[in-house]
């Protein structure tokens, strides 16, 4: 099952729209990696990081200096990081803007995750008509649906289980001004086999598949985790590609009733063991961190923190720092 995002419809070059929560395809771009480095362990304070210790930290990922240095302006150019420079040192810190949006996102996906949400039997349907030549128009609202736990029962007609939230409505609202009609209802009982389930909108099968090989890929790392066994520059790649994979759950799987789903349904399983692992390579990762930061700056970088499942949750929010002080019916 292909993500539907991409980084470019994330951030976009142009435009005066805040940056967004990126969302992963298959694989990470190195402007992934250097979004998710920076919110595992700046996030908290926006610390500023030498360009050249997110190079060589990218680096330890595979990506070449070349690719990294591309990655960082892309960003800066996007408005998710900015930059300094003192002679000829230059680093980076994420933007205001960034750090809230990724806060708020991570703590949906921990949330979406973790929490057990009652369901009323009902479902949101969103019905929209754009003209052939709105195209980029009608990605955007196809992205923003899928962003709310949205998915495509028919091409123009998108459903949920949930309500739609008040934020949610003011993004639609931006994206489609008058393209969009949203209604609650029940299903009505017809004939089984003339009718589609609207589970159906969500491909079930693929998704059991993903939450599998999450588990038989990261299950054998937990042994050395626990043991403090893990060294930590691949304490840190493993943090980030962990992360990299867990993310995209909330959006194969927006917390589909449980009543809908096969029994033994693994998003729980799933959660456990991210947390497993993320938690437990946290402190050989954060000083992974602090060691390369330190060859590159010529002070010592106290806001360098490596934060946890639980921060994530609570919202991990970027904080001052000493520059920025100067129901339907039945």
């Amino acid at each position: 099952m292909a993500n539907p995002f991409t980084i470019e419809e994330i951030y976009p070059d142009e435009g005066d729209e805040p940056p967004r929560l990126p969302r992963r395809q298959a694989g990470s771009s190195p402007q992934d990696l250097a979004v998710t480095l920076l919110a595992d362990y700046t996030l908290r304070t926006r610390a500023r990081v030498p360009s050249a210790a997110l190079v060589a930290l990218l680096a330890e990922s595979g990506v070449s200096t070349a690719g990294a240095r591309a990655a960082i302006s892309r960003l800066a150019r996007r408005g998710v990081l900015e930059g300094s420079r003192e002679g000829r040192r230059s680093s980076y810190r994420l933007s205001r803007a960034a750090a809230a949006n990724l806060s708020s996102g991570g703590s949906w996906i921990l949330a979406a995750t973790t929490e057990v949400v009652a369901w009323d039997g009902c479902w949101t349907i969103v019905a929209f008509s754009l003209p052939q030549d709105r195209g980029a128009q009608r990605r955007a609202l196809r992205g923003q649906l899928r962003w709310l736990g949205y998915a495509p029962l028919y091409d123009g007609l998108w459903i949920s289980p949930y309500e739609l939230s008040p934020p949610g409505r003011a993004q639609l609202a931006r994206f489609t001004p008058g393209a969009v009609t949203v209604f609650r209802g029940r299903q009505a009982d017809l004939d089984a086999i003339a009718q589609r389930s609207p589970i159906d909108a969500w491909d079930i099968e693929a998704i059991s598949r993903h939450y599998e090989e999450f588990l038989r890929r990261w299950t054998p790392l937990v042994p050395a985790v626990r043991a403090e066994g893990v060294d930590g520059a691949t304490a840190v790649r493993t943090r980030t590609e962990v992360m990299d994979t867990f993310r995209r759950f909330p959006t194969l799987d927006p917390r589909l009733p449980l009543d809908l789903l096969p029994a033994g349904w693994l998003r729980r399983p799933a959660r456990e063991l991210f947390e497993t692992i993320y938690d437990g390579l946290a402190a050989p990762a954060e000083r992974h961190v602090r060691a390369v930061v330190a060859r590159f700056a010529e002070e010592a970088q106290s806001g360098i923190r490596a934060h946890t499942a639980a921060d994530i949750l609570a919202g991990v929010r970027g904080a001052e720092t000493a520059d920025d002080a100067q129901g339907c019916a039945s």
